[in-house]
């Protein structure tokens, strides 16, 4: 495949006046609620340090630590999957599904899916994969790709997102109000809901000790893909781990603070064991993590996505993730990019001002 060129992409989005200012708007005021809250506790910058301590911690014996979470959970009834990269991730969740008959998913947020490229693989092979979260379902009917981790729809207007609902699911394209597109993607997703034979999710934070897996969610879609099909399959990166039950609250507090700047996510679900009933299975994917660890530059594996670079990044805020054309986009994407694929991503370095604002805003620094 051909390079990306971000600053061409780039520059197409910032012609675009009345997206760019919206985008940039958008995200500084995320940015700005951040500040807002964290100055609100006077332990910030010691909670930074703590979870980055952490994670450094976890990365250091992450051996030790996913032995521990795989044998929790095989006692809490959960399958456990290994998966040294995105072809076998891909083939096992396939399998998983082949064996069950498996014809309709409903799809959780999942950056490492993306990663993967697991929808479209699935899809090829004739299963349905029906994006829960508002964002990724946006971007889905809209055959783009998200252009945020946390907001992956931040780079449209409303009147974009009631044009492509009323073309895709019949609504009326002169109505942008946000509750009338919500209540749209609300009745779409219901019968696909009640209809799925399966769901699934990625994984915020591990729990080694309890074998938990962790999914914060504002819109409740990661607990009806979970709780209502039959079959829950969820998918983590080894990086996800932390060690002890009474590390978690540590990294609640930071995530949705970072990410939106507000105090607590809707909803954070803790999935120890399936519901009775039901069948789980965890997919614990490598993908190139164990080289980015043996690297001088290991310490992304601390990062937990909350986009928080991405918020504060000049470069990012103004010439949207659409023109990264990459899984990652942003701080976080010119670093992890280039590992997968050096040449597509050899550019991306480039679009960075060496300002240092991610580093300023990272919550596990």
């Amino acid at each position: 495949m051909s390079q990306v060129n971000q600053v061409k992409l780039g520059a197409k989005f910032i012609a675009d006046t009345p997206h760019r200012i919206s985008h940039d708007r958008c995200l500084w005021a995320a940015r700005m609620r951040r500040d807002k809250t964290a100055s609100q506790i006077p332990e910030w910058e010691e909670m930074r340090n703590l979870a980055s301590q952490i994670k450094l911690h976890t990365l250091t014996y992450l051996d030790r630590y996913l032995e521990m979470f795989e044998t929790r959970m095989k006692e809490n009834g959960i399958h456990v999957h290994w998966a040294e990269d995105a072809e076998e991730h891909n083939r096992i969740i396939h399998e998983i599904f082949s064996s069950h008959g498996v014809r309709t998913v409903t799809k959780g947020k999942s950056m490492l899916m993306d990663e993967c490229g697991m929808r479209e693989y699935l899809e090829k092979r004739g299963i349905d994969i029906y994006e829960a979260d508002l964002g990724e379902r946006i971007q889905q009917l809209d055959n783009q790709r998200p252009s945020h981790i946390v907001m992956p729809a931040i780079h449209k207007l409303r009147g974009d997102v009631a044009k492509l609902f009323a073309e895709k699911l019949g609504s009326d394209p002169d109505i942008d109000d946000p509750h009338y597109l919500n209540r749209v993607m609300r009745k779409d997703m219901r019968q696909h809901y009640i209809k799925a034979d399966a769901g699934m999710c990625g994984v915020n934070f591990a729990v080694a000790e309890t074998g938990t897996i962790v999914v914060a969610t504002n819109e409740g879609n990661a607990d009806i893909s979970a709780n209502i099909p039959p079959l829950f399959v969820a998918s983590m990166g080894i990086e996800k781990l932390i060690p002890r039950q009474r590390d978690l609250p540590l990294f609640i507090r930071l995530l949705s603070r970072s990410a939106l700047g507000f105090d607590i996510t809707q909803y954070t679900s803790h999935y120890t064991r399936p519901r009775k009933g039901q069948e789980m299975h965890v997919v614990i994917v490598d993908n190139g993590r164990s080289k980015r660890l043996a690297a001088d530059y290991f310490e992304v594996l601390k990062c937990i996505r909350c986009g928080a670079c991405m918020n504060t990044c000049p470069v990012f805020r103004r010439t949207s993730g659409i023109s990264y054309d990459a899984t990652y986009m942003g701080p976080i994407g010119i670093v992890l990019e280039p590992s997968y694929d050096l040449h597509r991503y050899a550019r991306l370095p480039y679009s960075c001002t060496h300002c240092g604002s991610c580093g300023n805003v990272c919550p596990v620094k």
